[in-house]
């Protein structure tokens, strides 16, 4: 695991209000589980989950009735704890810590792997939907949501009128991100999902305790007066946040 990716999960580790503030993400999950309900799906399939979190989706598929053998992982070890203390033990209900990116074995055979708002904090995230697709079984599904780069387009826009760069990570192109494998792709959605704030303040906080907070690689941190202007764009611009979510269904027929 390289530097960044090791900031950033320890951001998630201490994360400690992820459950309280993360709206958007609760959102997300819940139609994604929708999605995956809706699915043809063996008896007990196996299924593998990157990138739990505190279990907003896992929760959602046991609430939707989802049986099988599942793999529940995340890249933080406080995470995997806090969605197995979130969501319970359970016959053939494993948790483990897994890079999802790089961690997920070619011959997995799973009939599902899904993600919720994890991919976006990979490092080629095309390169990753291949792995997965290789590591289903004939017939199986990946599903995930994942952000565009038109996400959080307001803190950027603040920060383009007093003429400075945000460390917002750099996300994909939506509209490449859907066109990905085409071979392999049955549905692919974008959707902005828009979540409102009181301040700047509590836009910076939400994102804390989520620990979504991590800058780009390279990024230098800015001065307390470029932060004023910037926090103060931001409120004039209204407070609103878009989440640009990609939502992506992938199959393998062979």
């Amino acid at each position: 695991m390289n530097a960044h990716r090791r900031r950033i999960e320890r951001a998630f580790a201490g994360a400690d209000g992820y459950a309280r503030h993360a709206r958007v993400q609760r959102q997300v999950a819940e139609n994604l589980a929708d999605r995956i309900a809706a699915l043809d799906l063996p008896a007990r399939p196996r299924v593998l989950e990157i990138g739990c979190g505190t279990g907003f989706l896992t929760r959602a598929l046991v609430e939707r009735g989802l049986a099988g053998e599942w793999l529940v992982t995340d890249i933080s070890p406080a995470m995997v704890e806090r969605c197995r203390s979130h969501v319970g033990d359970a016959p053939g209900r494993g948790f483990a810590v897994l890079d999802g990116e790089y961690g997920i074995a070619a011959d997995g055979g799973y009939d599902l792997i899904c993600s919720s708002l994890a991919m976006q904090w990979f490092d080629d995230q095309a390169t990753a939907l291949a792995r997965m697709i290789a590591a289903l079984a004939p017939g199986g599904h990946c599903l995930f949501s994942t952000l565009g780069a038109g996400s959080f387009a307001e803190w950027r826009a603040a920060h383009d009128a007093v003429g400075a760069t945000p460390g917002t990570p750099p996300f994909a192109e939506a509209d490449r991100l859907a066109a990905a494998l085409p071979e392999h792709r049955i549905a692919a959605a974008i959707e902005p999902v828009i979540e409102q704030h009181d301040s700047a303040l509590s836009f910076l906080r939400a994102l804390r305790a989520i620990g979504a907070h991590t800058p780009a690689a390279g990024h230098r941190a800015l001065g307390p007066a470029a932060m004023r202007r910037i926090m103060a764009a931001f409120e004039a611009g209204g407070c609103a946040v878009t989440y640009e979510v990609v939502t992506g269904h992938y199959g393998r027929s062979e």
